[in-house]
Order: structure tokens, then sequence, then C-alpha cells
């Protein structure tokens, strides 16, 4: 593989990447906050994207969202929660037929086994409640801190840092860190804001990493935060062929709650279509 002929007319632009030089702590914290600022601006709705109605229905999605999009689960978990409403419920039901219920997420005996454990520990342990402490959550089957941080920033209101496979790519893209464990990750970035941001910094970086800052090939030409990027060029530079690039609400195409939130709706978002449409 590599280029075909070393004189070829062809000129290969080097797109010379911002990085800027010797960045100081104080650089590199403005620079961050100032990106969040940009994409508060941008997706002034952004939100969790699985659909819930209460503690136990995100602690459960947030489980099954491993390894598939959300969009799946959310087409999933209806058929779920109408046959099992409570974690005591889900206790008692039968594996197989929970199975059945989750096969369309993938891992489906993983997630069965998961979720049914966590709805037990949650019946004998917490009285049916979801817990609202980290060290309570992530001693729950299947629950790790990401999980966790989940439920806490958006079923409880208490600040936390999501650190999924895109919030991991966009910020060593941004060189906010250069960690890769997520747990440092979550140290590193978690440093560079106030606590009380974090919940919103997440879902805005999730955003953006679903909507725009691909992995496989970013649409660097229609990025609104490019000035501040150091990765720029590693994607579509030209303006026209990066916006079809675009997926969801920004390229016309629905996001992933089939109930999305009404601010959502409000700024132009997109519900999914229910499973079987279209």
């Amino acid at each position: 593989m590599g280029e075909q002929g070393s004189s070829s007319s062809k000129k290969t632009v080097k797109t010379a990447k911002k990085v800027p030089a010797a960045e100081s702590r104080t650089g590199l914290v403005r620079r961050a906050r100032r990106i969040n600022r940009e994409l508060a601006e941008v997706y002034p709705y952004a939100h969790p994207e699985l659909d819930f109605e209460n503690p136990f229905q995100l602690l459960v999605a947030t489980v099954l969202s491993a390894q598939t999009t959300d969009l799946r689960v959310n087409q999933t978990t209806p058929a779920l929660f109408a046959k099992y409403p409570t974690p005591e419920d889900l206790a008692a039901a039968n594996p197989e037929e929970v199975e059945e219920i989750l096969r369309p997420c993938g891992f489906f005996r993983a997630k069965t086994r998961s979720v049914i454990g966590l709805s037990k520990a949650l019946a004998e342990q917490f009285g049916g409640e979801v817990p609202g402490r980290l060290e309570d959550l992530v001693k729950l089957p299947g629950v790790g801190r990401k999980t966790a941080f989940v439920v806490l920033g958006n079923a409880f209101g208490r600040p936390g840092i999501t650190v999924d496979t895109h919030f991991q790519r966009l910020v060593r893209r941004w060189q906010w860190t250069t960690e890769t464990e997520p747990d440092k990750i979550e140290a590193a970035v978690g440093a560079l804001f106030p606590k009380s941001e974090w919940t919103m910094l997440s879902h805005h970086v999730i955003f953006h990493g679903r909507r725009i800052c691909h992995a496989r090939k970013p649409a660097c030409g229609a990025c609104p935060i490019a000035p501040l990027c150091p990765a720029f060029g590693e994607g579509e530079t030209d303006p026209e062929k990066a916006r079809k690039l675009l997926k969801y609400e920004k390229g016309g195409f629905p996001g992933q709650r089939l109930k999305p939130p009404q601010a959502y709706l409000d700024a132009g978002g997109r519900p999914a279509p229910p499973l079987g449409a279209g």
C-alpha cells in the first residue's frame, strides 16, 4: 500500500496540526474550556441518548448499551420494562425469556446475567431502589465507573464524567490528555473543568463524537471547533465533502432516542423511528 509513483502530479497536501507550541497548563485549561463552550452552543440540547423514565431504567439501559448503539437499546427496552417494570420483577425473571428480549442488543446472555444480577442486588441490598452513590453502584453486577457516572449525572444530578469510546477518542485528539486508561482519562479531564460542568461536558463531547468527529473519518471541514483542534486535518477538510459525512440531525438524520427530551425536539432534533419502521 502507499503512494503510486513518487513523481505523481497529484500533490500530497500535508495539513499542519495546530499543536500549541509548548502549551502551558493555563493555556490547556483555557483551550479546553473554550472548546466546551463552543460545543455547548452547537449542542444546546445535548442529553443522554438512552430512553429512560427512572433511575432503574437508565441503569439497565446503560448496561445494555455496551458494544451496541443506544438506538438498538431504545428499541429493545420498551418490551423489557413492560414485562419487568421493577428490580423485583427482573430479579425473579426467567433468564431464557429475558435473553429472548435482549437478543437484538448482542452479548445477550452476558447482559441477561448482568441485569438480573443487578436487579437481585437492588432488591436484596437496597430495597429495590437504585443507590445514588458511586461506591454502591460500582458493586452491582455489570456496573463500572462509566455506567455509574451516567446514572449519577442524569438520574440524580450528581456530576460525573462519562468516559466512553467517543470521549476517549476526542479528548486525546484535542490533546487534553495522553492517558489511555478510562479512570486516568477521567481524572485528567476532570481536573481541567469545574465539577459542576462534568455531566454536560460529557454530553457535549459524546454528541460531537457521534455527529462530527467520527472515529474513521472525522468531518474536519464542517467542525465548529476546528481552529482549536490540534488534530485538524486527520479527516476531510473540504467543507462540502465534510458536510456529506455529518451524522444524525446535523445531516438531516434522526438521533438515537425514540422519546427524546422536548428541548431536543424544539432545537430541531428528530426522534429515531420505532423498531420495524421504514
